[in-house]
C-alpha cells in the first residue's frame, strides 16, 4: 500500500503566508507618467471672460486640462474642445469625485482677436466649466513659451481674417502644476475620458 504524505498544519499556513505575499508583491505599480520632469508649464497672468486676472497657482491643488487654440479657428479647435468636453462629461458620469478634482481651461493663441467675451463665448459653447483666458500679445507669447506650444499667423483667407498656425496638443497637469500626460483628443471623448480616468486620483 503506498503511503500518503500530508503536509502539517504549519507548512500549510506557510506556503499560504507566501503565497499571499507574492500576490501583493505581483501588484504592477503605477506607471510614472508619460511627461513626468518635463519643463513644461509655468506660471502667467491672462485675463479670463469676467476681466479677472489669472494666474496658474490659483489652480493649485486641482488637475489642469490646457489646451492653446483660436475662437476663429475653423475646425481642429472646435474640434478638439468637443472632445474635451465630451471626455470630462463621460468622467464626470462614471466618477464624479475624480471629474470634480478638474479644472479645463482654454488659453488663445490669437489675442488681436480673441478678446475676453470672445474666449468666454468659446469656451461656454462646449462646457460651461471650461475657463476661456487671453491677454495682451507679449503675456500669450511668454505662456506659449512657457508651455512649449508653437504659434504663427498664417495664411488670410477670402473674405477677410487669417489662420494661425499651432501646436495640437492637450495637456493634463497635476494639483502641483507638474506635466502628467498629453490627452488623445484625436481618439474621441471616450479615450480622453479613459486617460483621464487613468491618471487623475
Amino acid at each position: 500500500m503506498n503511503r500518503i504524505n500530508k503536509p502539517s498544519a504549519a507548512f500549510t499556513f506557510a506556503i499560504l503566508g507566501a503565497l499571499t505575499l507574492a500576490g501583493c508583491d505581483s501588484a504592477a505599480p503605477m506607471p510614472e507618467p508619460p511627461l513626468a520632469g518635463a519643463a513644461i508649464g509655468g506660471d502667467f497672468a491672462l485675463t479670463n471672460s469676467k476681466g479677472e486676472t489669472v494666474r496658474w497657482d490659483d489652480f493649485a491643488g486641482r488637475y489642469r486640462v490646457v489646451y492653446f487654440g483660436y475662437a476663429f479657428c475653423p475646425d481642429i479647435c472646435p474640434t478638439d474642445m468637443q472632445r474635451v468636453a465630451q471626455g470630462l462629461k463621460a468622467l464626470k458620469a462614471s466618477d464624479p469625485d475624480k471629474a470634480a478634482r478638474i479644472v479645463p481651461i482654454f488659453i488663445t493663441i490669437d489675442p488681436e482677436r480673441d478678446n475676453q467675451q470672445v474666449v468666454g463665448e468659446f469656451a461656454a459653447a462646449f462646457s460651461p466649466d471650461i475657463i476661456g483666458l487671453t491677454g495682451t500679445p507679449e503675456q500669450i507669447a511668454a505662456t506659449a513659451r512657457a508651455f512649449k506650444v508653437y504659434y504663427a499667423k498664417g495664411e488670410d483667407v477670402e473674405g477677410g481674417g487669417y489662420l494661425v498656425d499651432h501646436s495640437n496638443v492637450t495637456y493634463l497637469f497635476g494639483p502641483q502644476g507638474e506635466p502628467i500626460a498629453t490627452l488623445p483628443t484625436d481618439k474621441g471623448g471616450e479615450a480622453v475620458a479613459a486617460e483621464l480616468a487613468r491618471w487623475v486620483n
